[in-house]
Protein backbone atom coordinates (compact mmCIF):
# COMPACT_ATOMS: atom_id res chain seq x y z
CA UNK A 1 0.00 0.00 0.00
CA UNK A 2 1.48 2.96 -1.34
CA UNK A 3 2.14 5.66 2.64
CA UNK A 4 -0.18 8.66 2.43
CA UNK A 5 3.37 10.72 2.43
CA UNK A 6 4.02 9.08 -0.93
CA UNK A 7 0.72 9.76 -2.05
CA UNK A 8 1.05 13.64 -1.53
CA UNK A 9 4.57 14.03 -2.33
CA UNK A 10 3.42 12.76 -5.84
CA UNK A 11 0.48 14.72 -6.04
CA UNK A 12 2.81 18.00 -5.17
CA UNK A 13 4.54 16.99 -8.09
CA UNK A 14 1.65 16.14 -10.80
CA UNK A 15 0.25 20.15 -9.34
CA UNK A 16 3.81 21.35 -10.15
CA UNK A 17 3.69 19.87 -13.59
CA UNK A 18 0.05 20.55 -14.08
CA UNK A 19 1.07 24.53 -13.05
CA UNK A 20 4.03 24.76 -15.99
CA UNK A 21 1.60 23.36 -18.60
CA UNK A 22 -0.98 25.91 -17.20
CA UNK A 23 1.68 28.87 -17.87
CA UNK A 24 2.00 27.13 -21.01
CA UNK A 25 -1.45 27.60 -22.27
CA UNK A 26 -2.20 30.72 -20.94
CA UNK A 27 0.86 31.65 -23.21
CA UNK A 28 -0.31 30.41 -26.04
CA UNK A 29 -3.79 31.60 -25.82
CA UNK A 30 -2.96 35.17 -25.29
CA UNK A 31 0.24 34.92 -27.97
CA UNK A 32 -2.76 33.45 -30.22
CA UNK A 33 -4.47 36.40 -29.92
CA UNK A 34 -7.26 36.23 -27.59
CA UNK A 35 -8.06 38.19 -25.00
CA UNK A 36 -6.76 37.71 -21.49
CA UNK A 37 -9.90 37.15 -19.42
CA UNK A 38 -10.84 33.86 -22.16
CA UNK A 39 -8.15 31.05 -21.17
CA UNK A 40 -8.76 32.23 -17.68
CA UNK A 41 -12.81 31.92 -17.77
CA UNK A 42 -11.69 28.58 -19.48
CA UNK A 43 -9.31 27.50 -16.64
CA UNK A 44 -11.72 28.41 -13.97
CA UNK A 45 -15.19 26.99 -15.84
CA UNK A 46 -14.22 23.91 -18.08
CA UNK A 47 -10.82 23.01 -16.28
CA UNK A 48 -9.68 20.11 -19.05
CA UNK A 49 -6.61 21.22 -20.35
CA UNK A 50 -6.50 19.00 -23.25
CA UNK A 51 -10.23 20.31 -23.91
CA UNK A 52 -9.03 23.67 -23.70
CA UNK A 53 -5.48 23.13 -26.21
CA UNK A 54 -7.53 21.92 -28.87
CA UNK A 55 -9.92 24.69 -28.78
CA UNK A 56 -7.26 27.43 -28.66
CA UNK A 57 -5.56 25.60 -31.09
CA UNK A 58 -8.33 25.43 -33.74
CA UNK A 59 -9.36 29.02 -33.57
CA UNK A 60 -5.43 30.23 -33.42
CA UNK A 61 -5.49 27.99 -36.72
CA UNK A 62 -8.33 29.86 -37.92
CA UNK A 63 -10.94 27.14 -37.35
CA UNK A 64 -14.87 27.48 -36.56
CA UNK A 65 -15.62 27.82 -33.24
CA UNK A 66 -18.10 25.05 -33.10
CA UNK A 67 -15.61 22.65 -34.74
CA UNK A 68 -13.12 23.98 -31.66
CA UNK A 69 -15.78 23.28 -29.08
CA UNK A 70 -17.15 19.69 -30.87
CA UNK A 71 -13.63 18.80 -30.49
CA UNK A 72 -12.84 19.56 -26.69
CA UNK A 73 -16.54 17.76 -26.17
CA UNK A 74 -15.20 14.71 -28.12
CA UNK A 75 -11.95 14.34 -26.40
CA UNK A 76 -13.37 15.43 -22.80
CA UNK A 77 -16.32 12.32 -23.17
CA UNK A 78 -13.52 9.97 -21.55
CA UNK A 79 -13.95 11.95 -18.32
CA UNK A 80 -18.24 10.26 -18.40
CA UNK A 81 -16.51 6.95 -17.15
CA UNK A 82 -14.11 8.15 -15.25
CA UNK A 83 -16.46 9.73 -13.32
CA UNK A 84 -18.16 7.05 -12.61
CA UNK A 85 -15.43 4.73 -11.29
CA UNK A 86 -14.82 7.03 -8.60
CA UNK A 87 -18.19 8.28 -7.41
CA UNK A 88 -18.12 6.56 -4.23
CA UNK A 89 -14.95 8.22 -3.35
CA UNK A 90 -17.55 11.71 -3.08
CA UNK A 91 -19.36 9.69 -0.15
CA UNK A 92 -22.35 10.92 1.07
CA UNK A 93 -22.64 14.32 0.04
CA UNK A 94 -24.87 17.60 -1.19
CA UNK A 95 -25.92 17.98 -4.41
CA UNK A 96 -23.79 21.31 -4.73
CA UNK A 97 -20.59 19.34 -3.20
CA UNK A 98 -20.98 16.24 -6.09
CA UNK A 99 -21.02 19.12 -8.92
CA UNK A 100 -17.79 19.99 -7.46
CA UNK A 101 -16.60 16.73 -7.75
CA UNK A 102 -17.30 16.27 -11.27
CA UNK A 103 -15.85 19.78 -12.10
CA UNK A 104 -12.29 18.08 -10.15
CA UNK A 105 -12.95 14.88 -11.94
CA UNK A 106 -9.53 14.32 -14.38
CA UNK A 107 -7.36 11.80 -15.13
CA UNK A 108 -4.66 12.28 -12.35
CA UNK A 109 -7.65 12.55 -9.28
CA UNK A 110 -9.01 9.90 -10.93
CA UNK A 111 -6.11 7.70 -11.03
CA UNK A 112 -4.94 8.44 -7.63
CA UNK A 113 -8.12 8.21 -6.12
CA UNK A 114 -8.48 4.40 -7.58
CA UNK A 115 -4.88 3.71 -6.77
CA UNK A 116 -5.75 3.94 -3.20
CA UNK A 117 -8.09 0.40 -1.92
CA UNK A 118 -9.53 2.04 1.53
CA UNK A 119 -12.33 3.98 0.67
CA UNK A 120 -12.01 6.98 2.73
CA UNK A 121 -7.80 7.45 1.96
CA UNK A 122 -9.71 7.29 -1.86
CA UNK A 123 -12.50 10.28 -1.02
CA UNK A 124 -9.09 12.29 0.62
CA UNK A 125 -6.87 11.54 -2.12
CA UNK A 126 -9.25 12.06 -4.84
CA UNK A 127 -10.21 15.78 -3.23
CA UNK A 128 -6.77 16.69 -2.71
CA UNK A 129 -5.52 16.05 -5.93
CA UNK A 130 -8.47 17.56 -7.63
CA UNK A 131 -8.52 20.71 -5.25
CA UNK A 132 -4.40 21.05 -5.91
CA UNK A 133 -4.62 20.55 -9.92
CA UNK A 134 -7.30 22.72 -9.98
CA UNK A 135 -5.62 25.35 -7.93
CA UNK A 136 -2.28 25.11 -9.59
CA UNK A 137 -3.67 24.92 -13.21
CA UNK A 138 -5.38 27.89 -12.42
CA UNK A 139 -2.57 30.16 -10.93
CA UNK A 140 -0.31 28.55 -13.90
CA UNK A 141 -2.59 29.96 -16.73
CA UNK A 142 -2.89 33.27 -14.87
CA UNK A 143 0.77 33.35 -14.96
CA UNK A 144 1.38 32.36 -18.34
CA UNK A 145 -1.20 34.86 -19.77
CA UNK A 146 0.42 37.54 -18.24
CA UNK A 147 3.65 36.40 -19.31
CA UNK A 148 2.40 36.51 -23.15
CA UNK A 149 4.04 34.58 -25.70
CA UNK A 150 6.81 33.41 -23.98
CA UNK A 151 6.45 29.87 -22.79
CA UNK A 152 5.20 28.32 -25.80
CA UNK A 153 6.52 25.02 -26.12
CA UNK A 154 6.26 22.49 -23.37
CA UNK A 155 7.27 19.63 -25.30
CA UNK A 156 11.19 21.41 -25.54
CA UNK A 157 10.81 21.38 -21.73
CA UNK A 158 9.78 17.76 -21.49
CA UNK A 159 6.75 18.60 -19.66
CA UNK A 160 4.46 16.66 -21.97
CA UNK A 161 5.81 13.82 -21.11
CA UNK A 162 5.28 14.35 -17.23
CA UNK A 163 1.74 13.38 -16.80
CA UNK A 164 1.74 10.27 -18.77
CA UNK A 165 4.85 8.93 -17.11
CA UNK A 166 2.81 9.81 -13.79
CA UNK A 167 -0.29 7.61 -14.82
CA UNK A 168 2.07 5.02 -15.69
CA UNK A 169 3.64 4.28 -12.58
CA UNK A 170 0.16 4.64 -10.69
CA UNK A 171 -1.96 1.95 -12.87
CA UNK A 172 1.41 -0.64 -12.59
CA UNK A 173 0.79 -2.20 -9.58
CA UNK A 174 -2.66 -3.13 -10.90
CA UNK A 175 -1.14 -4.72 -13.71
CA UNK A 176 0.04 -7.58 -11.67
CA UNK A 177 -3.50 -9.24 -11.84
CA UNK A 178 -3.59 -11.28 -15.49
CA UNK A 179 -7.39 -9.96 -15.89
CA UNK A 180 -6.97 -5.76 -15.66
CA UNK A 181 -3.15 -6.30 -17.86
CA UNK A 182 -4.78 -8.17 -20.65
CA UNK A 183 -7.99 -6.10 -20.50
CA UNK A 184 -5.34 -2.67 -20.63
CA UNK A 185 -3.30 -4.48 -23.35
CA UNK A 186 -5.97 -5.28 -25.27
CA UNK A 187 -7.62 -1.40 -25.21
CA UNK A 188 -3.54 0.09 -25.58
CA UNK A 189 -3.99 -2.32 -29.04
CA UNK A 190 -7.30 -0.79 -29.80
CA UNK A 191 -6.35 2.65 -29.25
CA UNK A 192 -3.50 2.50 -31.15
CA UNK A 193 -5.36 0.60 -34.25
CA UNK A 194 -7.81 3.42 -34.44
CA UNK A 195 -5.52 5.92 -33.86
CA UNK A 196 -4.65 5.25 -37.83
CA UNK A 197 -7.73 6.49 -39.29
CA UNK A 198 -9.92 8.12 -36.37
CA UNK A 199 -9.54 11.50 -35.88
CA UNK A 200 -8.09 12.44 -31.51
CA UNK A 201 -10.73 11.20 -29.51
CA UNK A 202 -12.18 8.74 -30.74
CA UNK A 203 -9.81 5.90 -30.22
CA UNK A 204 -9.95 6.48 -26.44
CA UNK A 205 -13.18 6.05 -26.12
CA UNK A 206 -13.05 2.94 -28.58
CA UNK A 207 -10.50 1.55 -26.13
CA UNK A 208 -13.47 0.89 -23.15
CA UNK A 209 -14.95 -1.61 -25.46
CA UNK A 210 -11.74 -3.61 -24.30
CA UNK A 211 -13.71 -4.18 -20.86
CA UNK A 212 -16.40 -5.65 -22.25
CA UNK A 213 -14.69 -9.12 -22.64
CA UNK A 214 -13.63 -8.49 -18.95
CA UNK A 215 -17.34 -8.02 -17.79
CA UNK A 216 -18.31 -11.23 -19.44
CA UNK A 217 -15.42 -13.00 -17.58
CA UNK A 218 -15.72 -11.82 -14.33
CA UNK A 219 -19.22 -12.68 -14.46
CA UNK A 220 -18.51 -16.16 -16.05
CA UNK A 221 -16.20 -16.63 -12.94
CA UNK A 222 -19.05 -15.41 -10.53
Amino acid sequence: MRSIWRTRRDIGLVCLADGLVGASFGAIAVGAGLPIWVPIAMSVLVFAGAAQFIVVGVLAAGGNPLAAMAGALLVNARLIPLGYSVGDSLGEVSWPHKILGAHLVTDESVAFAAAEPDPQRRRSTFWLCGVGLFVAWNIGVLGGAFLGGRITDTAALGLDAAFPAVLIALVAPALRDPLTRNTALLGAVIAVAAALILPPGLPVLLALAAVVPAFVATKATA
